[in-house]
């Protein structure tokens, strides 16, 4: 019997397209002999919506067209099951999974809040739990974990957008601590969306402001010279990791912008610059990069190692990137993020390691499994109910005496 296993893709977040486009890339490299694979996709308006007809990439550039072959859903557990019910007049079952394959990125899908709503529900899922996927999307705290762990990271400050624009010289002020030229950021975005680089306090101004456009916590930090831009991707959960090849990435600016990684290299540019054919965008595998990097022994040894360390302070699981920054001439290596859901899930990086994309998403699966597991196996809830007896000692007596005064 097939396992049936829920991909769960789009949702409320500027990264919608890119989570289309990893999603498909997925579901198209997923063993069809040991899996049932079954789209879910979420609108941008957070409706849910499953068929066959979600895994051709060209539906989604009529949203008419796609609701009309598409079927409306709600993810809910019944009778121990994990079913995929209508929205119609009768809550006709639709469909059944037995895992979820989350493969989103950004805000509302990929910082812990669809991991919570699975976790709520009850359904195995694959990929890091609320917990690793807040800090793992939040720039903030993921610098306070690196900070607190002594891995290496470039200096920076950050601020809400209403401190900036209540006390805008205060801020500022805090800011002149740093060096520049510096890179300004929205904490909680990913596909490098709302990013910019200044070399004074005027274009530092417009950076924020074009960055507090995108969220409410912004990050601004030191950039690296002589910089060289490397990715690796990890593979585990706390108890074992594995690491891929170390990749370069070659922006076109001096950083890599959302173009760089999923619009640059299109040939065919829709609305958004995405090539919508019957096979679709490549996204980050189509961006320009050199496998393996130009690093010696020891830099790639210190990458990989500050890698993993990453992954397991922010209790990461399934596949993460991990993206770095090198000082080409000081040679010192420089913490930047981890990306616990990233585009195209990192497979471009595993392949050259000997690792097929079908069988990378079968080992996620496989942790994802042991993951639900491990965590069953854990005491949530107590069988003992504190609630009994409280009407004998005079708890709804005084419950209703609170009431009436209320």
């Amino acid at each position: 019997m097939k396992v049936k296993v829920g991909v769960i893709f789009g949702g409320k977040s500027v990264e919608h397209e890119v989570s289309i486009i990893s999603a498909i890339q997925a579901m198209n490299k997923m063993n069809g002999e040991k899996y049932e694979i079954i789209p879910i996709y979420i609108t941008k308006d957070g409706k849910w919506y499953t068929g066959e007809v979600l895994r051709d990439i060209e539906i989604y550039q009529d949203m008419q067209l796609l609701k009309k072959y598409a079927k409306q859903v709600h993810l809910l557990e019944k009778d121990g099951r994990y079913i995929l019910q209508g929205t119609g007049a009768f809550k006709k079952e639709v469909g059944e999974v037995d895992i979820v394959f989350p493969i989103t990125h950004g805000t509302n899908v990929e910082d812990g809040v669809l991991q919570g709503y699975l976790q709520t529900v009850g359904v195995p899922y694959v990929g890091s739990n609320v917990y690793a996927s807040v800090v793992g999307q939040d720039k903030v705290y993921m610098k306070a974990i690196f900070k607190e762990e002594k891995l290496p990271i470039t200096k920076y400050v950050w601020f809400y957008d209403t401190d900036y624009k209540n006390e805008q010289e205060e801020v500022l002020k805090k800011v002149a601590t740093l060096k520049y030229p510096l890179i300004v950021k929205p904490a909680t975005t990913g596909s490098s969306i709302g990013i910019g680089t200044c070399k004074d306090e005027k274009e530092l101004i417009e950076k924020i402001e074009d960055a507090m456009a995108y969220d409410s916590k912004i990050v601004v930090e030191e950039m690296v010279q002589h910089l060289k831009e490397v990715n690796v991707s990890v593979l585990g959960n706390y108890e074992s990791q594995e690491t891929s090849v170390i990749e370069e990435v070659f922006p076109k600016s001096n950083i890599l912008t959302y173009e760089d990684k999923y619009i640059g290299s299109s040939k065919v540019k829709g609305k958004l610059g995405v090539k919508f054919s019957g096979k679709g965008s490549k996204g980050m595998a189509s961006l320009d990069r050199k496998i393996p990097a130009d690093l010696s022994e020891k830099l790639a040894k210190e990458v990989k190692d500050y890698a993993i360390k990453a992954f397991k302070a922010l209790g990461n699981s399934g596949v993460a990137r991990v993206d770095l920054l090198v000082d080409d001439k000081e040679k010192k290596v420089y913490l930047n993020e981890i990306n616990s859901i990233p585009g195209s899930l990192a497979f471009y990086l595993w392949n050259p390691a000997g690792k097929e994309y079908t069988d990378l998403l079968d080992e996620m699966i496989t942790i994802g499994i042991r993951d639900y597991k491990r965590r069953e196996s854990k005491t949530h809830s107590f069988k003992t109910n504190i609630l009994e007896g409280f009407a004998q000692n005079g708890g709804l007596k005084g419950l209703k005496e609170t009431k009436g005064k209320m």
